[in-house]
């Protein structure tokens, strides 16, 4: 099997300072750095998504186009410099993006998916009727969302589609 890092949306707003900021987002941070440099160790495919808001609806609450907060987070994009950067606008990564095409020119069969918000953008994209295609596993220690127990209500939610595996198992 051909795995690839999938990390979803660690983006500026979601950090102190930002428009959005999250619960814990510094560790999801730390431990999302410790696997892409895995990941670039052994050569496994890193990707990264940005979630841009449609302004075709009006001016979102944050991830506005051209804004420092749509930015991935500056450690993300220096540990990963060379990845791909699937934009996407829906919690469902793969909805409307080229994500497919994307993981098919990696030659990718199995997704390891982290990033925020562990009970929107990461479990959509991990249920997501195209990731069937793909073996997935989450990495619960590189994902937040608000607070504590959304996070763990999540993951416990999807534990039935998928596997959940720490980042230090799992690469």
């Amino acid at each position: 099997m051909s795995k690839a890092l999938l990390v979803i949306d660690l983006q500026n707003d979601y950090f102190p300072g930002g428009a959005f900021p999250l619960w814990n987002p510094e560790t999801a941070l730390e431990h999302t750095l410790e696997a892409i440099t895995k990941a670039n160790a052994k050569g496994m495919p890193v990707i990264l998504t940005q979630h841009v808001a449609d302004s075709s609806h009006g001016i979102s609450p944050f991830f506005n186009a051209g804004t420092p907060g749509v930015e991935i987070h500056p450690q993300i994009r220096s540990a990963a410099a060379q990845a791909p950067v699937v934009v996407k606008a829906f919690a469902d990564s793969f909805h409307q993006t080229t994500l497919e095409e994307t993981l098919r020119g990696l030659e990718v069969t199995e997704l390891l998916v982290c990033g925020m918000m562990t009970q929107n953008c990461v479990t959509h994209t991990a249920i997501s009727k195209a990731a069937e295609a793909y073996g997935v596993t989450i990495l619960p220690d590189c994902c937040t969302t608000v607070n504590e127990m959304l996070h763990l209500i999540a993951l416990h939610a999807v534990s039935t589609r998928v596997k959940l595996v720490p980042s230090s198992g799992a690469i």
